[in-house]
C-alpha cells in the first residue's frame, strides 16, 4: 500500500548508479516527470497487471517473485539502493504486451523513485535513441533465436520419434510382405494338390473325410503348449522318423512345419487311420500346405497387429485427434513414447517400468507431456551410451501427496555437481557441439512448471541420475 508522495531531490537521484551519468537538465526532467513515493510493507504491483510505472529503490527491502502454477516463488530479495523493477520494457511500446512480468513487494516501509511508464519510454527514446535500437534488436533477436531453436528442439524430438517409428514399422511391414509372398505360393500348391486328389472320381468320400481332417487340423494349430528349443528338436526327429518310415516325400521338410504348428505324432496317427495308405502321402502334402498357410496367416496377423499398435502409439503420442487439454492416462503416454523410441533404446539399454496403476488420470496437455518424456528419455539414452556400455532406464510412477510423480532414472555417468544448477537454463548443454541445442530441458521445465503448475527436479550421482516430474493430480480450474 502506498504511504504517500514526497518531493524529488535531484542530488539524491544522482547517487543512484542508474542516474549518476545524467546531466543536470536530465535529472531535472526526471524529477519533473517522476516522483518519490513511500510504500508500507506489502505488495507494490502484481505479475500480469498492466505495467504502468518504473520503480527504483532508494531505501528498504524488496522481493521479486514469479507465479509458477498456483504458487508464488521468490526469485530475488535485496536492499541495495538503485535496484529497479516494473515497466523497464516500456521503450518497446506496443511491440510487446506491457504487463508486469513479476510481482514486487516490500518487507518493510520502503521508498522508491517512481516514473510513469510512458514518461520512461519517452525519455529513453529522446535521450538514448541508439541504445533503444540496440536493445530492441537484442530483445527481439534473442526472442527469435530462442523460438527458432525451440522449434528445432521440437523437430529434433519429432525426428527422433519418427526415426524410431520408421525403424519399428519397417520390420513388421517387411515380415508381412515376405509372409504374403510365401502364402501365395502355398495357396497355389493347395489348389494344385486338391485338384489332383479330386481328379480321381473314386475319391468322393475320402475327399469329404479329408475336408473334415483339414478342419480338425486348423482347429488344433497352435493349441499345444510352447516347447523349448531342445524339446522342439526332439519332436522334429520323432515326426521325421514317423513320416520317413511311411515313405512320405520331403519328410524332414514337413516335420519342422508340423512342430511349429503344435502338431505331433498323435495328429499323424489320426490322419493315417482316416485315409487309405496310398492316399496318405498326397494328403499330408495337401494338409502340410494348409498348415503352412495358416502359420503364414498368423505371421501376417502378428505383423499387421504390430503395425496397428505402432500407429496407435504414434496417434497417442501426437494427440492429433484429441483436445489439447484433457484428462490423460500417464501410463498410456509413457508407453507410447517408449514404444516409439524403442530403436533408440535397444539393444543395449534395458527399460524397466515401475508403474503405480492406482494413479488417476491427470488434467493437462498430453502432447506437450509426451515431448517432456521424449526429451528426458533421449537424454538418459545419450548419457548411458556415452559410457559405451549401455545401462538401465527405469521409468517409475507414484503418488507424492497431491501430485503424480514420474521419474526417469538412468545408470549413466551422472551430471557433474558443479553444473546441476544450470541444466534447466536455456542453451546450456553438456553434450558435444552439434549434438544438443541446450533447450530440451528448458522446454521441459516450462511445460511442466509453467503449463501444468508442476515441478521438475534433478538428482544425480554417478550411476544414478533421476529426473523427477511432479504434476498436480487435482489442479485448480483453468481460466
Amino acid at each position: 500500500m502506498s504511504g504517500g508522495w514526497v518531493l524529488c531531490d535531484e542530488q539524491e537521484l544522482r547517487k543512484l548508479f542508474l542516474f549518476e551519468k545524467l546531466t543536470p537538465e536530465q535529472l531535472t526532467q526526471l524529477c519533473r516527470d517522476g516522483h518519490v513515493e513511500w510504500f508500507d510493507a506489502g505488495p507494490v504491483y502484481r505479475e500480469g497487471d498492466p505495467a504502468t510505472s518504473f520503480y527504483v529503490l532508494f531505501e528498504g527491502t524488496v522481493v521479486l517473485s514469479r507465479r509458477i502454477g498456483e504458487q508464488e516463488v521468490d526469485v530475488s530479495r535485496t536492499s541495495a539502493p538503485g535496484v529497479y523493477a516494473g515497466a523497464f520494457q516500456a521503450y518497446l511500446g506496443d511491440q510487446v504486451p506491457q504487463l508486469y512480468n513479476n510481482s514486487l513487494r516490500v518487507t518493510e516501509r520502503s521508498r522508491f523513485f517512481v516514473l510513469p511508464a510512458q514518461a520512461f519510454a519517452q525519455l529513453m527514446q529522446d535521450w538514448f535513441p541508439m541504445a533503444v535500437h540496440l536493445l530492441e534488436g537484442l530483445f527481439f533477436g534473442f526472442k527469435n533465436t530462442q523460438e527458432a531453436v525451440g522449434q528445432r528442439e521440437r523437430l529434433l524430438a519429432l525426428g527422433s520419434v519418427t526415426a524410431g517409428l520408421t525403424h519399428e514399422l519397417n520390420n513388421p511391414a517387411a515380415a508381412a510382405v515376405r509372409a504374403t509372398a510365401s502364402l501365395r505360393e502355398r495357396i497355389a500348391r493347395v489348389r494344385r494338390e486338391f485338384g489332383e486328389l479330386a481328379a480321381d472320381p473314386r475319391r468322393g468320400q475320402e475327399l469329404t473325410d479329408l475336408n473334415d481332417l483339414q478342419d480338425m487340423t486348423i482347429s488344433e494349430i497352435g493349441q499345444a503348449p510352447a516347447l523349448s528349443p531342445l524339446q522342439s528338436a526332439d519332436l522334429e526327429d520323432e515326426l521325421g522318423d514317423w513320416l520317413e518310415s511311411r515313405g512320405i516325400a520331403d519328410a524332414w521338410e514337413l516335420a519342422p512345419v508340423l512342430v511349429q504348428a503344435g502338431l505331433g505324432t498323435a495328429w499323424l496317427d489320426r490322419i493315417a487311420q482316416a485315409l487309405p495308405d496310398e492316399m496318405l502321402g498326397r494328403a499330408l502334402d495337401w494338409l502340410g500346405c494348409t498348415v503352412e498357410a495358416e502359420l503364414l496367416l498368423g505371421e501376417i496377423e502378428d505383423a499387421t497387429g504390430r503395425i496397428s499398435a505402432l500407429v496407435g502409439a504414434a496417434k497417442e503420442y501426437s494427440q492429433l485427434d484429441r483436445a489439447p487439454y484433457q484428462n490423460a492416462d500417464l501410463h498410456e503416454l509413457l508407453d507410447s513414447t517408449l514404444l516409439l523410441l524403442t530403436a533408440k533404446l535397444a539393444p543395449d539399454i534395458t527399460v524397466v517400468r515401475d508403474y503405480d496403476r492406482t494413479l488417476p488420470n491427470i488434467p493437462g496437455y498430453p502432447a506437450e507431456l509426451n515431448q517432456v518424456w521424449t526429451n528426458l528419455i533421449d537424454n538418459a539414452a545419450w548419457a548411458m551410451r556415452s559410457t559405451g556400455k549401455g545401462g538401465t532406464l527405469t521409468v517409475r510412477t507414484a503418488r507424492d501427496d497431491a501430485h503424480a510423480l514420474v521419474e526417469f532414472r538412468d545408470t549413466g555417468p551422472g551430471v557433474p555437481e558443479e553444473v546441476q544448477s544450470r541444466v534447466f537454463d536455456p542453451f546450456f548443454t553438456t553434450k558435444p557441439v552439434g549434438e544438443g541445442t541446450g533447450l530440451g530441458l528448458d522446454i521441459s521445465w516450462r511445460i511442466v512448471v509453467t503449463r501444468h503448475g508442476g515441478d521438475l527436479r534433478l538428482r544425480s550421482v554417478p550411476g544414478d541420475t533421476r529426473f523427477q516430474v511432479r504434476l498436480p493430480i487435482d489442479p485448480p480450474p483453468r481460466p
